[in-house]
């Protein structure tokens, strides 16, 4: 009896799967773009823990006395920055065309191409809202420890605002003016964010610093930089490991789908990171006899700089190789920044601007797949691609290079007439953290 009842049973069962084979296949498809939001939306998550990372890594190469200040910048990235980006920014990035350079749809999520009941929109704007918090919070290194909080509340709107979705929207809007720039086949390819996101960011620290001026003490009489040590290069590891770690949503994530090229995009950005680490590692150790622990985390962060852009268009050895020469080259840049009186405390500049430079041109070398940025396969230089798309990609790095040091040093430029960029002198070397936030940020006295 069980068993004609089991019988019938699966009978029943083949009949009902038979008969619902066609609904099931118009199903599939919903799946998959179920299976998309939601891997955006936790690779969203991944970058949204970067904060943390910059965070740790700018307190632990500065001083104790302004630890507070440290965090109470990157905080009011997130904070003020995802609420700009909301309200402006990402209509500027995203919203219809007016005339090749910014979005007109300026207000609140009005930018989408989706509807506002689709939920795709709400994947793209909390995927592009972290992006935007990780491009303002770079400049907040390099303009520590002698920055007003209120001047830097006003450069992070400023920078979520309007400065960095101009950029998203010439790059990945789909219509902006260099994503419609064509050199023969090549087209503009920066996949998860070197120039896009890095190099803005970079550049921006770049003005912050140069108009703010270097820290008291920095150089002496003879204008000879001298070492100001951070507090705590345990802080500042643990930022690189959580700051690698948010990568894996960075540049996989950037895929906006849950298929192949995210496996070989997380590999790629590994094997960079890695490299970057051991170049840096090794140049400083030559240099200095020593092997310099905050050197080394910074070219970890330049191989991960290095390898965003062609994260999907490079091979693994092809990443290697970009990681090594990001490693060497974030090395001999913060020499350079340091002996020309730019004064950065964690190597912003370097590791985030010089490096994304050097990772979009790398996809001008190397790209070997069609990623779609990148137009076709084997594009790059050194697989038989010529030079095209290395002028497409040159012609895009200059662009975000004068378009963000113009806007950010007139807002710098003003900031500084208008006394809102840098504390006095008492407030520098009592510490920010209770001149501007009214307390000191341990418990006990660990300030210098």
């Amino acid at each position: 009896m069980a068993w004609r009842l089991t019988g019938l049973v699966l009978s029943v069962l083949a009949v009902w799967m038979i008969a619902a084979a066609p609904a099931l296949a118009q199903e599939a498809p919903d799946i998959q773009v179920v299976l998309d939001n939601l891997w955006v939306f936790i690779a969203g998550i991944l970058v949204f823990l970067m904060q943390a990372g910059f965070g740790l890594v700018e307190a632990g190469l500065t001083r104790a006395k302004n630890v507070s200040n440290i965090m109470a910048k990157n905080l009011a990235d997130m904070s003020v920055g995802a609420l700009a980006f909301f309200v402006v920014g990402f209509g500027f990035a995203y919203g219809s065309d007016g005339g090749s350079f910014i979005g007109t749809d300026l207000f609140f999520l009005s930018g989408a191409t989706g509807d506002l009941v689709n939920d795709q929109i709400y994947t793209d704007f909390f995927f592009q809202v972290v992006f935007a918090a990780t491009a303002v919070t770079i400049a907040s290194g390099a303009m520590a420890e002698r920055t007003k909080f209120s001047g830097y509340l006003l450069f992070s709107v400023a920078m979520t605002a309007l400065i960095y979705p101009v950029v998203v929207h010439w790059f990945w809007q789909g219509d902006g003016w260099i994503s419609d720039l064509a050199i023969g086949d090549a087209k503009f390819g920066d996949f998860a964010g070197s120039t896009i996101v890095h190099s803005a960011g970079g550049w921006a620290a770049l003005m912050g610093a140069y108009f703010l001026g270097p820290r008291i003490g920095k150089y002496d009489a003879q204008g000879r930089p001298r070492a100001i040590l951070g507090h705590n290069i345990a802080f500042a590891v643990i930022g690189v490991f959580i700051l690698w770690f948010g990568w894996f949503g960075f540049n996989p994530g950037s895929e906006l789908a849950a298929d192949g090229v995210v496996m070989r995009a997380g590999v790629t950005t590994l094997l960079s990171g890695a490299a970057g680490g051991v170049a840096a590692g090794a140049v400083i150790w030559i240099r200095n006899k020593k092997m310099d622990v905050a050197m080394a985390g910074n070219g970890v962060l330049a191989g991960l700089v290095g390898i965003t852009a062609g994260t999907a268009t490079m091979s693994p050895g092809a990443a290697l190789i970009t990681g090594l020469i990001s490693g060497i080259i974030v090395v001999y840049s913060v020499l350079f920044f340091d002996r020309r009186g730019i004064d950065d405390p964690v190597g912003a500049i370097s590791v985030h601007g010089v490096c994304g430079v050097w990772g979009t041109l790398a996809v001008g070398l190397f790209a070997q797949y069609a990623d779609g940025f990148v137009a076709t396969d084997d594009a790059g230089l050194l697989y038989g691609g010529g030079i095209d798309q290395l002028l497409v990609q040159a012609i895009g790095v200059i662009g975000v290079f004068a378009w963000v040091t113009a806007t950010t040093g007139i807002l710098f430029w003003s900031l500084k007439r208008a006394n809102l960029l840098r504390v006095s002198a008492e407030e520098e070397m009592g510490g920010l953290d209770i001149f501007e936030h009214g307390a000191p940020g341990y418990s006990l006295e660990l300030v210098n």
